[in-house]
């Protein structure tokens, strides 16, 4: 039996901190809260984040609570898919971590079955993470629960060494070289501010979270007739799906897919009055960069990677419980098959929310998003 342990306050000597969190773009905004926690609760501490080579590079001369990225090696974790992976480089990447001497390392990379025994080899003073009923413990820990919210979840871990946040919803400072990319592509047009920007985001790594695009695209028009400017983001991979939305409407829309790097995207949606979007990795984005959004989500979805606030953010749900396909029960049992989840949610919600928010915006005399080098505005502090 797996004995919870108690949080015992601050560390001493805290002076390097290793944090693991190497995945995808909304997994990695879900921690932010917490390393700001972090930050602040051990202001003289670096902070290293072990993570992807996306992570560096979006991290590069941003200002925030990372302070250095070093990329892990491809296969280090013990991922199912091992392809690629050099056994001589893992073990150079060890040596080079334990070299640092970290005084603190947190796992917070799933319920620790591979990621707990990467934690321990970096050799740190003092580890703690999360676990799953059949991982390694580590120092200190709290129990991985699927069904929580991933922010808060973080948020609890942090705990365990005396940090308390001073928000729950994530924040990205924007820099002068993501609006700068923006803006090179998606030029301030003559009505500057007074034309909404709206983004409709198609896209989503589980098809099975993918809205219909023809709903995007009926949102798109109904927005656009109202006087918005609206463009489609993607992916290259996600070029169908964008063009798909941009050919069903029946008025004018920019496609960005594939013309934007994840910096300028970032530019680019701190300068939207809304985004309406799949759960994915971009609406975590806008929300982090100061935008409004729509957001569509399965049910279960809403749980773990739901945004906190309601000022600026509003979930569309499905309810659906049952595979549109074979009608199994997907809470408790899995299927292959990939239809939408969420293709019930009607486009009169979602366009009703939008609304509400472009105007609530207007009222505030907020306009389009910020679009302008700092942090993020912050509705929801604690």
């Amino acid at each position: 039996m797996m004995v919870f342990q108690q949080p015992s306050g601050m560390l001493p000597d805290i002076h390097k901190i290793a944090v693991l969190r190497a995945n995808a773009l909304g997994d990695f905004i879900f921690c932010l809260p917490a390393l700001t926690a972090l930050k602040a609760t051990y202001p003289q501490a670096e902070i290293v984040l072990l993570a992807r080579g996306w992570h560096q590079k979006f991290w590069a001369n941003r200002p925030g609570p990372v302070d250095r990225v070093l990329v892990i090696p491809e296969g280090g974790i013990g991922q199912e898919s091992e392809i690629g992976q050099d056994p001589e480089e893992v073990v150079r990447f060890f040596a080079a971590m334990r070299a640092e001497k970290f005084d603190l390392a947190i796992q917070m990379h799933g319920g620790g079955r591979n990621s707990n025994p990467f934690t321990l080899n970096l050799e740190a003073r003092t580890t703690i993470g999360l676990c799953t009923p059949d991982a390694l413990l580590l120092d200190r820990w709290i129990p991985y629960i699927h069904y929580q919210s991933e922010v808060i979840r973080f948020l609890e871990l942090v705990a365990l060494v005396g940090a308390r946040p001073d928000d729950v919803e994530p924040r990205i400072q924007i820099t002068a070289a993501d609006l700068a990319e923006a803006e090179a592509i998606v030029p301030e047009g003559r009505s500057g501010l007074d034309q909404a920007i709206v983004a409709l985001h198609p896209g989503a790594t589980d098809s099975r979270r993918r809205w219909p695009t023809e709903k995007f695209a009926a949102v798109g028009d109904a927005l656009a007739s109202q006087g918005a400017q609206v463009f489609v983001t993607g992916t290259e991979p996600e070029r169908p799906l964008v063009e798909a939305v941009v050919n069903q409407m029946q008025t004018k829309a920019g496609s960005l897919c594939g013309r934007l790097s994840l910096n300028g995207l970032a530019g680019f949606l701190s300068r939207c009055s809304v985004v309406v979007t799949n759960d994915s990795g971009p609406m975590h984005l806008a929300t982090a960069v100061g935008s409004a959004t729509v957001g569509i989500y399965w049910c279960g979805n809403v749980i773990t990677a739901g945004i906190p606030g309601r000022s600026f953010h509003r979930p569309a749900i499905s309810w659906r419980l049952n595979c549109p396909v074979c009608g199994v029960d997907c809470t408790q049992a899995e299927c292959n098959h990939q239809e939408s989840f969420v293709a019930d949610v009607t486009v009169e919600e979602v366009l009703e929310s939008a609304i509400q928010l472009l105007e609530f915006r207007r009222i505030l005399g907020m306009g389009n998003g910020q679009g302008v080098v700092g942090g993020a505005y912050s509705p929801f502090p604690i």
